[in-house]
């Protein structure tokens, strides 16, 4: 309940003398519980598939339920009959398609600047979405969050569901409360924590992703079974050839498991909105934020949070959170997924002569409100947070890095498939079953 600052809160302040100041306060405090389900399956959008009707119930006060569909380009290429599948699934009573599906560009291009997220706040009040309407986006990571910030803007919020097509999206980006866009020339300098509608994971939109987005995903999977859950991390070893050779079963298990340790971080994580000092699942985050910059965003954030781990990695085992024999299964599973460990912007240099990306360290400083807080690995399965990172291990870990021997090509036929195997330790990783 409230409490007042002062016992004169519900008496009009006495007149004011040259010796006597008063003050007043009324401390408000509320909760607001958030409930959303990520369900995964396949085939959403047909027709005899209820996971994405069930997500709408029945029409509310008698109207049928306002629908924008926005879909990824590069989506739309690779299923040449998406829009027309996803149109005759809302033809049914109870649904208004207020449009054709709206195809936007994908990749991180759609968060640069303020272009797609104008358009989509355009089209929501010229298509009379209100805050009880439904914004559908299918895509990759990045679209996903830039719809969903002009989503989480209109009218303080139209209910946003989301259909993620990466592995990226699935087990991480598209899960989670976040979005946002790029400016400033930093990643995402705007946005909004604004928790989905629902998410539905369609593991069919995952075969015919190309091989960077089909590896990138594994980085994530990587980055929250080092620092949560050994068992997931001992599975990832397990199967990093079968990811490399595009087992769609193995991956399932990746993106589903994953994608709950995610959740279970953000429900009982004490901080779903990063209001504190720390950003616990940004492991590798500092370097792959940066790197990205420095590209100009044409580096895959899953390949850049490779980057950014194997490098934390060094720089945990140098200050003994890790054993080197720790340190080298984590970055040779990361290779045998099919990760690349190295890029040439690791090497640029200031004009005096220290390694740019120090500089992501000062920009993830900012970030966090002024005190620099890092994420590391300690053991694998476990985290601990540092305050300060030494520039000289950072350049001793490039110069390693360097030396790695480069990632082995995809196997030339997949794996045996994984359906059905249980997981390391003996037991089926808590995750629910498709369609669920």
């Amino acid at each position: 309940m409230p409490v007042k600052c002062q016992a004169k809160h519900n008496r009009p302040p006495a007149a004011a003398t040259t010796t006597t100041r008063t003050t007043d306060c009324y401390q408000q405090s509320f909760a607001v519980p958030f409930t959303y389900p990520v369900h995964f399956t396949h085939g959403a959008f047909r027709k005899t598939n209820p996971v994405l009707a069930s997500i709408f119930g029945p029409p509310e006060n008698g109207r049928a339920h306002r629908v924008l569909v926005y879909v990824d380009s590069g989506v739309a290429r690779a299923w040449p009959r998406l829009a027309t599948r996803i149109a005759a699934y809302f033809d049914r009573p109870g649904f208004d398609l207020r449009a054709p599906p709206v195809l936007l560009p994908g990749g991180e291009s759609a968060k640069e600047g303020w272009h797609t997220v104008q358009h989509v706040m355009t089209q929501l009040g010229e298509q009379h979405l209100c805050r009880h309407s439904y914004v559908v986006v299918v895509g990759g990571g990045s679209l996903l969050d830039a719809a969903g910030f002009a989503a989480a803007l209109v009218h303080r919020g139209v209910r946003l569901i989301r259909l993620p097509t990466t592995v990226l999206a699935q087990n991480d980006a598209g899960v989670g409360v976040k979005n946002g866009m790029n400016e400033h020339g930093q990643k995402n300098f705007v946005g909004t924590f604004a928790p989905p509608f629902a998410v539905i994971n369609d593991f069919d939109f995952l075969t015919t992703l190309d091989d960077t987005h089909w590896v990138g995903g594994i980085s994530e999977a990587c980055k929250v079974a080092v620092i949560r859950d050994a068992e997931f991390f001992a599975f990832l070893e397990e199967n990093a050839t079968r990811f490399h050779a595009r087992d769609l079963s193995a991956m399932e298990v990746l993106v589903r498991w994953c994608a709950t340790l995610h959740l279970d971080h953000i429900r009982t994580g004490n901080d779903p909105f990063e209001q504190g000092a720390a950003r616990p699942l940004d492991f590798g985050h500092w370097l792959a934020h940066k790197l990205e910059a420095m590209s100009g965003f044409t580096l895959d954030h899953g390949a850049a949070v490779a980057i950014g781990m194997a490098l934390d990695c060094y720089v945990a085992a140098a200050a003994g959170l890790l054993r080197t024999t720790e340190r080298d299964r984590i970055v040779q599973m990361l290779q045998r997924a099919g990760l690349v460990l190295w890029h040439e912007l690791l090497t640029v240099r200031t004009r005096g002569g220290r390694l740019a990306i120090l500089d992501g360290l000062d920009e993830f400083r900012e970030h966090l409100g002024g005190r620099l807080t890092i994420t590391l690995p300690h053991g694998i399965g476990q985290r601990v947070e540092v305050h300060t990172m030494n520039p000289a291990t950072i350049t001793r870990g490039v110069t390693w890095l360097q030396t790695l021997p480069p990632t082995p090509p995809a196997p030339s036929a997949p794996a045996p498939c994984c359906r059905g195997v249980r997981h390391p330790g003996g037991r089926r990783s808590p995750i629910p079953a498709a369609g669920a």
